[in-house]
C-alpha cells in the first residue's frame, strides 16, 4: 500500500527510531511492503520507516535506476534493519541530494566516500557490505532518517541549497522530488 510521506516540519521525523526486535513478524512484512510500494510510486532511491510515520530502524534503498538520480550508478536492492555505519577513512565528497520528505528542494551535502554497513535483512540474516560512491551516499542519507536527521541539517553552504527548478532550470537534475 502506498503510504503518505511525512514532510520536513513534522516532529516525527526528528525522533530516534527504535530497533526492530522481531524479525519475520507480519507487521514487519507489511511495513516493508508498504515502504517498497511508496518508494516505487514516488521514484525514490530509498526510504526510511520514519518517513511514513513508523518509529523503527528500517530502511530500503536501491533496486534499479532512479529517475530522480539519472546519472547515479546502480545500488543493490536492499532492506536494511538495525543498521550500523562505519566510515572507512575520513574522506568526504559533496553531492546533490533530495528527499521525499523535503519535496522540490536539493542541497549539496558532504558524505563519507566509503563505508561499511552492517545490519540485517527482513528475515534476520546478517548483512555486511562495503559501499562507495552513490551507494554510500544513499545508505548514509536513509540511515540519517533513523536518527532524526534530514539532509538540510548536513548542508554546509546554503548557497548550494534551494528549489530544484531554480537551481537546475535546464532540468539537468530531476525535479520530481
Amino acid at each position: 500500500m502506498i503510504r503518505e510521506v511525512l514532510r520536513m516540519g513534522d516532529p516525527r521525523l526528528l525522533r530516534v527510531s527504535r530497533p526492530v526486535e522481531a524479525f519475520g513478524a507480519p507487521e514487519l512484512e507489511v511495513l516493508i511492503a508498504d515502504m517498497r510500494d511508496t518508494m516505487r510510486h514516488l521514484s525514490g532511491a530509498g526510504i526510511a520507516a520514519p518517513q511514513i510515520g513508523v518509529d523503527l530502524r528500517v530502511v530500503i534503498f536501491g533496486g534499479g535506476p532512479s529517475p530522480r538520480y539519472p546519472d547515479a550508478s546502480a545500488v543493490p536492492d536492499t532492506v536494511l534493519i538495525n543498521p550500523v555505519l562505519t566510515p572507512l577513512g575520513e574522506d568526504e565528497e559533496g553531492g546533490w541530494e533530495g528527499c521525499l520528505s523535503v519535496p522540490g528542494l536539493r542541497g549539496w551535502v558532504p558524505r563519507w566516500t566509503q563505508l561499511r554497513y552492517t545490519g540485517f535483512d527482513e528475515h534476520g540474516m546478517p548483512i555486511d557490505r562495503l559501499a562507495s560512491g552513490f551507494h554510500a551516499r544513499v545508505v548514509q542519507h536513509e540511515c540519517d532518517h533513523l536518527d532524526g536527521v534530514l539532509y538540510p541539517m548536513r548542508v554546509r553552504d546554503f548557497s548550494r541549497f534551494g528549489f530544484t527548478d531554480v537551481l537546475f532550470p535546464d532540468g539537468s537534475v530531476a525535479a520530481d522530488d
